[in-house]
């Protein structure tokens, strides 16, 4: 059979997106690890902490998902051979949703059987299972849960080739990914590119996430002695065997756990996961996707919960993350030169090897096996040659797109094209500027960014050192009494530091001053929290709520600031006053279960805790402990009340409520 490329439509249960927050993301993104401490040797020479950002600004979060399930149509594109098969869905960030090998008729990846959106990104939303290529910052891309530019193209002897790129506003760059199978092989390759094309150092992130089964008894098998564990700091670690359990048997790891292998500088870079049958997916690649690591979500009841709530209700599937990076932990970024283009190949399949040896108590034997079984479907050196040999296909222009993506590209080049500068990436088809490009089309071209309602919500924002320049011409300009431009150079200001606060400040004081709007008051409240002014940052929150009653982004975010500053009533009033259909949403009711615990209606607040078989937030973050914390806040409240002894420790907490995926499972008595 040879080689062939299709698009098809399938169907799925999905949450609703709804789209966006109303808000600039300008919260902190807090990384324990940003400060760089270490128990490493000083010869490993990580990058520990470089290139971590403060926010995903200019993004806007992607919070307004909902937990239900309705049947859609799905995009997807299929690359298929005689021996394998591979589904792509261009509108969740260009995941490759499965990978069937037809020769084995079994499923190499975890396939989840419904889009389901969990806080677990960057812009909060994303969706578990498959593969997925993280680009630019720190975490789950930003990209993840939004379509990105697809296109078909072909190598020399007419294999199809399926084309997935996009331009990253924080780095401003540009991914490329070139996908194809050809006649014959056994492996799917992945052809990665990323485009610098400023004249800047710019830190980059790079990590393949791939999400097969946790079946029992399966283990990881990757060229490595050691891993980098958070572990009292971030510390180097001997595997198999640490702390009492063997670091390459998921079943065996107890909590959520990131293991890092660290791969020597010369070994050939693969990592399988193999079931107790000794069979089981392998990915490899070039020599610059250095870095391995194994994710599981550990045996306690975290983790139980966690899989359960990103995929359907009553799962008990389970799986873990095998993933490939440019550095060796995903606690760093590396430094890309300027004026510079990063190349590798990847390569993904079946294998099947002895399962005595790879599941046996010799590990140097089990990496020996995998090794050698790799060196038949591919050697290192025939990776290497197919990626120089390609490299001309890389760079030419599709034959055909068939999916656009966002319009940040076009714009940027158009914004070149004016200053006569090289364009990015001139072989890749951008489309044109869109609805969210309008505003600074106008600031480019005219000099103004026009007239904007103020109970209208800002449809983007904006990073970038030129833009803001051409606002500050602006407000000494054309839009000198514009409240939108002014807040609009506020924040920017404001995400580019505490350097500039006092400048936002004073953008938001004139913006609320020529015009109110509920944009500019939240935006005063960022500023005062980000001083750290918690009761004056509620207040001001809380009146942007009531300026726009219907706006969710506003009322989740006002009844958190306003229980932080510890103004408990002033949630219960808030909540009189925002729309009622606002009072149904999990993270308000969240917010107000807290508030009657502390203002000691305990009645009240188990009634909402428990309503509907309990309470459930959509975007629940990540480590966020937050309902696990109201349930024993509750219950120790109820218990002084009653005059009992509590222990939060040996509470019994119901799993539904459980998401600590620090925990490990309690032992029998």
């Amino acid at each position: 059979m040879s080689s062939t490329l299709r698009q098809t439509v399938i169907k799925m249960r999905c949450a609703d997106m709804r789209g966006e927050s109303s808000l600039p993301a300008l919260g902190n993104i807090c990384f324990w690890h940003r400060s760089g401490n270490t128990n490493l040797p000083e010869e490993d020479g990580l990058f520990i902490g470089y290139g971590h950002v403060a926010s995903p600004f200019p993004y806007r979060m992607q919070d307004m998902y909902t937990r239900e399930l309705y049947e859609s149509d799905v995009n997807a594109v299929v690359l298929e051979n005689e021996h394998l098969k591979a589904t792509f869905l261009p509108d969740w960030g260009g995941k490759l949703m499965s990978l069937f090998d037809k020769d084995g008729e079994r499923e190499l990846l975890y396939v989840n059987p419904v889009i389901r959106p969990c806080n677990l990104a960057i812009r909060n939303a994303w969706t578990s299972g498959g593969v997925e290529w993280n680009c630019g910052i720190f975490g789950h891309n930003v990209h993840t849960c939004e379509r990105i530019f697809t296109a078909v193209t072909k190598l020399d002897d007419g294999t199809p080739v399926l084309r997935m790129y996009e331009f990253e506003r924080i780095r401003r760059v540009v991914k490329q990914m070139d996908f194809f199978i050809p006649e014959g092989s056994k492996l799917m390759f992945a052809r990665m590119r990323i485009i610098n094309p400023l004249y800047d150092v710019t830190p980059m992130y790079w990590w393949s996430n791939i999400a097969v089964p946790e079946t029992k008894g399966c283990r990881v098998i990757v060229n490595a002695d050691a891993s980098y564990v958070q572990e009292n700091n971030i510390s180097l670690v001997s595997i198999p065997e640490h702390d009492g359990f063997d670091g390459t048997r998921p079943c065996e790891i107890p909590n959520s756990m990131d293991h890092f292998y660290k791969v020597p500088e010369r070994a050939r870079k693969f990592e399988a996961q193999l079931g107790a049958d000794g069979y089981g997916l392998v990915q490899t690649s070039t020599y610059m996707l250095r870095g391995r690591k194994l994710f599981a979500w550990g045996q306690g009841p975290g983790g139980d919960r966690w899989q359960e709530y990103l995929s359907e209700d009553g799962s008990e599937e389970r799986y873990t993350e095998i993933q490939a990076g440019l550095a060796s932990t995903q606690y760093e970024c590396v430094p890309m030169p300027p004026k510079t283009t990063w190349e590798w190949l990847e390569a993904y399949g079946a294998m099947s090897a002895d399962p005595e040896t790879v599941h046996g108590n010799d590990w140097q034997a089990a990496k020996r096996d995998v090794a050698l079984r790799l060196d038949k479907l591919i050697t290192e050196e025939r990776l290497e040659e197919m990626l120089d040999e390609t490299r001309p296909m890389a760079k030419k222009t599709a034959d055909k797109v068939i999916f656009g993506g966002s319009g940040w590209c076009a714009l940027e080049n158009l914004r070149r094209e004016k200053k006569g500068e090289a364009l990015i990436a001139p072989h890749l088809d951008f489309g044109k500027p869109c609805a969210e490009q309008e505003p600074w089309l106008s600031l480019m071209n005219d000099g103004t960014m026009g007239e904007h309602d103020p109970n209208d919500v800002p449809s983007s924002w904006m990073l970038q050192d030129e833009f803001i320049r051409m606002m500050e011409e602006a407000v000494n300009g054309k839009d000198s009494e514009n409240w939108y431009t002014y807040l609009q150079l506020g924040a920017a200001y404001c995400a580019k530091g505490y350097a500039s606060l006092q400048r936002a400040y004073e953008c938001f004081e004139k913006s609320f001053s020529l015009k109110e709007s509920p944009w500019a008051m939240y935006c005063l409240g960022i500023v005062a929290k980000i001083c750290g002014n918690n009761a004056p940052a509620a207040e001001k929150m809380m009146a942007a709520s009531v300026m726009a009653p219907h706006d969710e982004s506003l009322a989740k975010e006002a009844m958190s600031m306003l229980n932080a500053a510890e103004m408990y009533g002033d949630v219960i009033e808030l909540s009189k006053k925002i729309a009622p259909e606002l009072l149904s949403v999990g993270r308000i009711r969240l917010y107000m279960i807290i508030a009657n615990i502390k203002l000691g209606d305990l009645e009240y607040a188990e009634q909402v805790l428990w309503e509907n078989g309990g309470l459930v937030v959509a975007d629940i973050r990540e480590g966020e402990n937050i309902i696990t914390n109201i349930y024993l806040d509750l219950e120790e409240a109820k218990a002084k009340r009653d005059g009992r002894d509590f222990d939060r420790n040996e509470c019994d907490v119901p799993a539904i409520f459980d998401y600590r995926v620090s925990q490990r499972k309690k032992k029998k008595k």
